[in-house]
């Protein structure tokens, strides 16, 4: 049986109050339950939303986030946070997108770590943006995203 140090986390279990932003947000983390093995770990945030940063007007995105633990687990309470804070925050696609990803590596220090932002049109173009640390390894079943391009009517 594996016993999980929670004792540095401050959010879960806990009454929290929603950042007003991504820099006053906070990204708590676990210890790794199987450290030197390697598996996947996926988020998917369907209903990311972010402001334009010249309109004020709200963007959506599907988002998914793979990542292969060192030591680190993100704690998901912290995470979700984190991704809602971004709803009064002005950013372009690639500045939400590749910045969580820069955030959670740097955090998490991964084996290996990629995002995918499916963004919903924005003037009738949809912007997709995807980072990632490098190559996924070997030997790691790493699935595929399967988030279909946007076809709107079609």
């Amino acid at each position: 049986m594996t016993t999980h140090d929670v004792s540095g986390l401050t959010m879960l279990g806990q009454a929290t109050t929603q950042p007003q932003s991504p820099e006053e947000a906070v990204l708590e983390r676990v210890p790794n339950p199987h450290p030197g093995k390697q598996y996947c770990v996926r988020f998917t945030a369907p209903e990311f939303t972010s402001l334009c940063p010249i309109t004020g007007q709200p963007d959506f995105a599907h988002l998914v986030i793979d990542y292969i633990p060192r030591d680190w687990l993100v704690e998901s309470k912290s995470l979700k946070l984190y991704l809602t804070s971004f709803r009064n925050h002005g950013a372009f696609h690639e500045a939400c997108t590749v910045g969580i990803g820069l955030k959670l590596a740097e955090v998490l220090d991964p084996v290996w770590l990629r995002i995918g932002g499916y963004w919903y049109p924005r003037g009738g173009i949809p912007i997709d943006v995807f980072w990632q640390t490098g190559n996924a390894p070997e030997g790691v079943w790493v699935p595929a995203q399967d988030v279909p391009n946007y076809r709107g009517r079609g």
